[in-house]
C-alpha cells in the first residue's frame, strides 16, 4: 500500500497512525507543490513544467524561501515517475489519496489523477469532505487538513476509502483541463471538488486590510493575515505579493525588501 498525501504535516500524523494499525502499513508519499497557486498551462509538458518553475524562481527569490529554489528534492514529477514506475512493477500495488476539505489538496488530487488513469481500480480516494471528527479535547469538529485529524482517529477515516470510480476518472481530468486552460492564477474551493479561479492579485485586498498607517514588519502583516483572513495562502505566495505592490508603488516600505523580517511597510 502506499499513501499519498499533499502535506509534510501529513506525513507525520498519519505515521503515527500506522503505529497504531498495522492494516495502514505503507510508503507515505509526499506531494510538496501548491497547484492552488501559479500557471497551470501545458502543466505536463516541458514548456509548461518550465514556465511553472520560472514562476516559482520569482516567487522566492530574495528572501527567506530563497533557498528553496533548487531544492530537487520537491520535484513532484519525479516523485510521480517512481510512483508510477513501483505500480507498473508490482500489479498487487494499491494506492489511497488522502485529501481533505481545501483547495491545496483537492488541486494536488486533480493533478495527480492524470498520472493515475492506467491504475483504475487500484487507486482509492478518502476524501474528508465535511465529515466529522473527534479532537484531543473529546469535541467534535470538522477538519480542514488531514494533519488536524489525531492519530486515534484513523482508525475511523480509512473506512472511508474507496476505489476512485470509472466515471470519476474520466470528468475529474476534464474539469482540471479547464481549469489549465483558463490559466490563471489562484484557485478557491467552492465544495466538494468544485474549483473556481481568479487572477494573481486575489488576496490583495485582503492583505492590504492588515497594513496600516504605522509602520509593521511584513512578516506580523503575513502573519496576521494568515490567522484572521476568510481565504489564505502561503507565506511565501504572500511575501511575493507584497513585494509586487511595493514595486507597484503602493505601499510605503523601509529596510532592506528580503526576508520578511527585515522590512516594515505602512500605506501611502
Amino acid at each position: 500500500m502506499i499513501h499519498i498525501v499533499f502535506n509534510e504535516f501529513d506525513k507525520n500524523v498519519l505515521q503515527q497512525a500506522i503505529e497504531l494499525d498495522e492494516t495502514l502499513i505503507g510508503e507515505i508519499v509526499c506531494i510538496k507543490d501548491d497547484y492552488a497557486v501559479g500557471p497551470l498551462h501545458n502543466i505536463y509538458l516541458g514548456d509548461g513544467i518550465e514556465a511553472r518553475s520560472d514562476w516559482w524562481s520569482d516567487v522566492l527569490s530574495g528572501g527567506d524561501f530563497e533557498s528553496k529554489i533548487n531544492d530537487t528534492e520537491i520535484s513532484d514529477y519525479n516523485t510521480v515517475a517512481n510512483l508510477v514506475g513501483t505500480m507498473r512493477r508490482d500489479p498487487e500495488e494499491l494506492i489511497w489519496i488522502w485529501a481533505a476539505q481545501n483547495k491545496h489538496d483537492v488541486c494536488g488530487y486533480y493533478w495527480l489523477l492524470n498520472y493515475m488513469k492506467e491504475f483504475q481500480s487500484r487507486v482509492f480516494i478518502l476524501y474528508l469532505n465535511n465529515l466529522p471528527f473527534i479532537n484531543e479535547k473529546g469535541n467534535i469538529f470538522y477538519p480542514n487538513w488531514i494533519f488536524e485529524i489525531p492519530a486515534k482517529e484513523f482508525l475511523k477515516a480509512k473506512k472511508l476509502a474507496r476505489e476512485i470510480t470509472p466515471s470519476e476518472f474520466e470528468v475529474d481530468p476534464d474539469e482540471w483541463t479547464k481549469l489549465c486552460e483558463e490559466n490563471k492564477g489562484v484557485r478557491l474551493l467552492e465544495g466538494g471538488k468544485k474549483l473556481i479561479q481568479q487572477e494573481y492579485d486575489f488576496y490583495d485586498a485582503e492583505l492590504k486590510k492588515f497594513i496600516t498607517s504605522d509602520w509593521q514588519k511584513a512578516s506580523k502583516i503575513i502573519h496576521q493575515f494568515i490567522s484572521k483572513a476568510k481565504n489564505v495562502t502561503g507565506d511565501a505566495y504572500l511575501l511575493w505579493r507584497i513585494k509586487v505592490m511595493v514595486a507597484q508603488n503602493m505601499l510605503d516600505v523601509q529596510g532592506k525588501i528580503a526576508n520578511m523580517k527585515d522590512f516594515e511597510l505602512k500605506i501611502k
